[in-house]
């Protein structure tokens, strides 16, 4: 599989259901200038998909503080969509989650990002977008494995750090901790700082 990491983001125009559980339209360019969240799930009414668009529901006022859209997508048709979250959460529902539930019936979404599965559903992939259209974090998750929501956030986080500082970030970097320069220096003074022989 060819990785979209550092290629524009595949464009897509596709029916959703929206916040308000209206019909509409969502267009991935039309969101041009703010850093995206697409997250894809296999299928409504399933058992981890529900735990995992509520996680982004509750953190979604941490997404927006950071300039970011979270926009979710699955190959079900919009009137599925719909009847998810008409469904109570505790009857198994999503309830009215704050952000777009994209269809992806046709499934040419899923098959343009890489991650359709036999011909079927999507695999739980997780892109992060970046102002400019491009494809800077790819996750692909097999159907049973569900995503950290934490994570997510942690590297947006981080890819807004870049974005904004131009130094890099080492492994297990979370907001406020230290970065390096991207030079034989800088990982010799951040090692010679940071981390301890043996560890």
């Amino acid at each position: 599989m060819q990785t979209l990491v550092t290629r524009p983001a595949p464009d897509f125009t596709a029916q959703a259901v929206l916040p308000d559980n209206t019909f509409g339209e969502v267009t991935l360019s039309g969101l041009r200038s703010k850093y995206v969240v697409l997250f894809f799930w296999p299928l409504d009414f399933t058992f981890v998909c529900p735990t995992e668009i509520l996680a982004f529901d509750h953190h979604l006022a941490e997404f927006h503080e950071r300039g970011a859209e979270v926009v979710g997508v699955s190959v079900d048709s919009p009137y599925t969509h719909l009847a998810w979250k008409n469904t109570p959460v505790e009857h198994g529902g999503i309830g009215s989650v704050r952000f777009p539930v994209v269809s992806d019936l046709d499934k040419s979404i899923s098959r343009a990002y890489g991650i359709l599965h036999e011909e079927s559903v999507a695999l739980r992939g997780l892109f992060l977008i970046d102002p400019h259209g491009v494809v800077r974090h790819a996750l692909v998750n097999d159907l049973p494995l569900g995503r950290s929501v934490a994570e997510a956030l942690r590297t947006l986080d981080a890819l807004q750090f870049v974005d904004t500082h131009g130094e890099v970030c080492p492994a297990n970097w979370q907001k406020g901790d230290a970065a390096l320069a991207p030079t034989p220096e800088g990982i010799a003074r951040y090692l010679a700082e940071y981390v301890r022989v043996g560890a």
